[in-house]
Parts: C-alpha cells; sequence; structure tokens
C-alpha cells in the first residue's frame, strides 16, 4: 500500500528541492532495496513508481510494471518534457521517443513519433509484434495506428502558446534541470526524461525510458531515450541502466551499456554512474560545465544509485519498506567544488 512518510528536511536536498516537501527525500548513500524494486528519474517518478508498484507487489513482472510506471508521465498534462503534453520542435510538431527492454533481451523503440500519446506502449508493441528494434516517424505512426491505438492532436493549447513565443526569437538555450525549474517562474524551453529501472519479485529486471525530447529542437532531431544502449540498457545477469538529460553527449558514449559494463566489473550502481559522467567529462570537458546528463542504475542484488553532471538531479525509490522516496543525486562539478 502506497504510505506517506514525513517530510525530512535535509540542506543537502538544495533549492532545487524547495518544492518537492509531500515526498521523503534521503541522502544518497549507498543502499539496496527489497525486492522487488522500481527506480526512476526525477521527482515526476514517485507518482510513475507509485502506478509500477501496484503490478510488482501482486507479484506481476517488471516489464508490465516499467510500461505502466512510465505511462503516467506520459499522460500528465502538466508535464511538458514527456509524452502527449510536451513542448514541440521548432515546426511546431510534437514528437515523441521511447524505448522498453526485458530481461531476455528483447527490445523494442520508437523515434520521431507523432499524433500517438503512448510512445512507450508503442514500443513494446514493436518488441513483441515485430522483427525489428526501433521504427521511426510516419512509420511509427502507422504501425501505431494498426495495432488500434487512437491518433490525435498532440500540440496542447499551452504548448502552442509557448512555441509562438519562442519563434519571436527562435534562439535554443537549454535549462538545467527542466523538470524542479518548471515548478519555478521562468523555467521553460528543454526537455527531460523519465527512465525507469525495476526488479519484480522473480529477481528479474526490465526497464523502460521516455521523452519528448528537447523543445524547439530540429525536427527529426532524436536523442538518447529511443537508443538502446544510450538510453537505456539491462541485462538481466548485471543490473540496468538510464539516463537523463543532453542525449547527444549519451549517445557518443554509449552511457547506460557503459554503465551496465561497469557493474558487470564489479563497480557499484553510483560508482559506474560516475565513471560513465567522467567519460564525458574528459570526451568533452567544455561542453560538460553547460548542459546536464546524469545516469542512474540498479544492479542483480537491488543495490542502486546514480551520478550527473550537475547538482539538481533527483531519482525515486519505490519497494516494499517506501513508496515515496526521493534523493538528490550526486554530481560531479559539486564534488570538484568540494575539492578544491
Amino acid at each position: 500500500m502506497f504510505n506517506r512518510r514525513k517530510f525530512i528536511k535535509l540542506s543537502a536536498a538544495g533549492a532545487s528541492l524547495a518544492t518537492l516537501s509531500k515526498y521523503v527525500v534521503a541522502k544518497p548513500l549507498p543502499v539496496a532495496g527489497k525486492l522487488p524494486i522500481v527506480i526512476s528519474t526525477w521527482d515526476f517518478g514517485v507518482a510513475a513508481n507509485k502506478e509500477a508498484w501496484k503490478t510488482l507487489e501482486k507479484g506481476g513482472r517488471a516489464l508490465d510494471a516499467v510500461e505502466a510506471g512510465v505511462r503516467i508521465p506520459e499522460a500528465d498534462m502538466k508535464n511538458h518534457t514527456v509524452g502527449r503534453a510536451g513542448y514541440p520542435d521548432r515546426d511546431g510538431r510534437v514528437t515523441l521517443d521511447a524505448c522498453i527492454m526485458d530481461e531476455f533481451g528483447n527490445c523494442g523503440s520508437v523515434a520521431a513519433m507523432e499524433n500517438i500519446a503512448h510512445p512507450i506502449s508503442v514500443a513494446r508493441l514493436v518488441m513483441e509484434k515485430t522483427p525489428h528494434v526501433m521504427l521511426v516517424g510516419d512509420g511509427a505512426t502507422q504501425f501505431a495506428v494498426e495495432q488500434g491505438m487512437k491518433r490525435e492532436k498532440l500540440l496542447t493549447p499551452e504548448s502552442y502558446k509557448e512555441w509562438q513565443k519562442w519563434l519571436r526569437k527562435a534562439e535554443y538555450s537549454p535549462v538545467m534541470n527542466i523538470e524542479n525549474q518548471q515548478k519555478r517562474p521562468g523555467g521553460k524551453y528543454n526537455h527531460d526524461t523519465i527512465g525507469m529501472l525495476a526488479i519484480d519479485s522473480k529477481g528479474n529486471i526490465s526497464g523502460a525510458c521516455t521523452t519528448s525530447g528537447m523543445a524547439f529542437k530540429m525536427h527529426g532531431r532524436v536523442g538518447d531515450s529511443p537508443i538502446i544502449g544510450a538510453g537505456l540498457y539491462v541485462d538481466n545477469e548485471v543490473g540496468g541502466a538510464t539516463s537523463t538529460g543532453v542525449g547527444e553527449e549519451v549517445i557518443r558514449n554509449v552511457g547506460s551499456f557503459l554503465v551496465v559494463e561497469l557493474m558487470r566489473q564489479g563497480l557499484s550502481p553510483e560508482d559506474a554512474c560516475r565513471e560513465a559522467v567522467n567519460r564525458i567529462i574528459k570526451k568533452k570537458p567544455e561542453i560538460a560545465k553547460k548542459i546536464q546528463v546524469g545516469f542512474l542504475a540498479i544492479n542483480k542484488k537491488g543495490e542502486y544509485g546514480a551520478y550527473a553532471l550537475q547538482e539538481g538531479f533527483s531519482y525515486a525509490v519505490c519497494d516494499a519498506k517506501q513508496q515515496d522516496l526521493l534523493i538528490p543525486g550526486k554530481s560531479a562539478y559539486k564534488d570538484e567544488k568540494k575539492d578544491k
């Protein structure tokens, strides 16, 4: 059952988490959850985890849990970084990306798909109903309709209004940690992703990742979220990882696959995420200072951890003991300041 706990004020959470008082906020310590368990990126992961838990607590499959979980932010009309209410590209077209992966290594994804509100469910259909891994653009939409999904206009009046404002100057300037900044005046014009990883009562792992991508991106741009190995990767012998932030840098490092392989070599989830972040810094140090990228991972034991380039990244955890735990992730540039 979903139980609320008292909010614990922690200075380590920072100002970016000040609006999240309805959740338990915990220090980012190395921890292991009791199986089954589900973790996901950002504060909207709390509601997504709650939905996923309905499947897990009944002994259901992790794959079913992650699909059901990420459909919650996909349907949230206040969420402009994921799903049907996402901000459009520069041409005013809302395009969605998603991928899903199960314990057997099966995977499916869609990219630059229009007019379908739940890309994660289309990604699962690609995995289960086709010989392919990815469908894109009009082909993805056509397939979704053929499978009985509703074609609908996704550009909401609010998103249209913001697009019209953007067109006045047509400048693209990403804002870090938009999912927190949306809660404050002036926080807009960016993107982010929900990535979710779950281990069910049988010890099997699945993951899902879905986004509307960068607001006002070039039409046809695809980030890391629908790319297996970049935005999401699961190996049932080792664990799973997902990413959030500027996808181009994740793709260049095949980030989620890297995190899983580092866990295979014996690193903890947090240390594996840290090393993946450090690879980005090493390759593109000047770019890394200006953007946000975060990784979230879980290993076969149910141990989880995260690490990001910048402060402000958070993730949500749900197991039999805690259903609304929000954890501020550690970050590279915060650690750098400490070292100095």
